[in-house]
């Protein structure tokens, strides 16, 4: 039976970087069972072996700097162990540990009460996991699209799994250096798609570096309004303190005046 302790929410909710970690896990969900019941030529196959090899050392990169920024670091391997076994590349039956790396941020999912609140509280976070997961689907649709439609055609020069990845990060970052280049109708619809894609995608990443430098630091306002709650709970702190130091002298006052009451009864007699 399946020990599904990983599986526990220990959070109010899935972050930016785990959905996107999710998505990326599908997208290797669907290579790993392409290249399983597919039939594929040498080259294609070669290409999503590529691929899946890429998201594979995104998995590690991720598994590897959550570990060491935890502060348990016990505690993250017994809730991330899954991860670390999915990260394995070229291992056939590990591959299958990713459907459960999914089905571990669906129970965050269904265990949060609203996926868009931590995507809102943390927008740079959100941002940059989007930016990754675009990257890479882009970047594994365009070279395996492309190395199929112009594989085998007239005047081609795209026929290898090397080749057709080259030709998609240099189009989606429009360098385009045109060493390799689509030669057919479909090719050039490709390239194309891909080239405003890789604009709008640097376009987000100019933005969000100037938002770096022009938004105000979200730590640093968080530090702020956790210095000012501080401020207010110290001063609720003493005012209540002194509320007791009155209280206190208001009895002895009260008590004295009692024994001096009693006192001028016990002089009246």
């Amino acid at each position: 039976m399946i020990n599904k302790k990983w599986l526990e929410d220990k959070f109010e909710g899935p972050s930016p970087f785990e959905l996107a970690m999710m998505l990326l896990s599908l997208i290797a969900v669907i290579i790993m069972l392409t290249l399983t019941f597919g039939k594929l030529d040498p080259q294609t196959h070669k290409l999503l072996m590529l691929i899946d090899t890429g998201i594979c050392l995104i998995f590690i990169t991720n598994f590897f700097y959550g570990f060491f920024r935890a502060d348990s670091k016990r505690r993250y391997f017994k809730q991330h162990w899954i991860d670390l076994i999915a990260s394995v590349p070229a291992v056939e039956p590990l591959r299958v540990a990713r459907i459960f790396q999914i089905l571990r941020v669906v129970r965050l999912i269904r265990a949060s009460r609203s996926i868009l609140l931590p995507l809102v509280k943390q927008k740079r976070e959100a941002t940059m996991a989007s930016l990754l997961v675009a990257v890479v689907t882009i970047l594994a649709i365009a070279s395996v699209v492309i190395l199929l439609v112009e594989s085998g055609a007239k005047g081609a020069n795209i026929h290898t799994a090397e080749q057709a990845i080259w030709w998609a990060l240099v189009t989606i970052s429009t360098v385009g250096y045109g060493d390799y280049y689509p030669v057919t109708t479909v090719g050039h619809i490709i390239g194309g798609l891909v080239i405003i894609s890789g604009v709008s995608f640097f376009g987000v990443v100019s933005g969000y570096m100037a938002s770096i430098f022009v938004a105000p630091d979200e730590n640093k306002i968080k530090e702020q309004q956790e210095a000012h709650q501080e401020q207010i709970k110290s001063e609720l702190q003493q005012a209540l303190k002194r509320m007791e130091a009155n209280q206190e002298q208001m009895e002895r006052n009260q008590a004295q005046m009692i024994a001096e009451i009693a006192s001028l009864k016990e002089q009246l007699k």
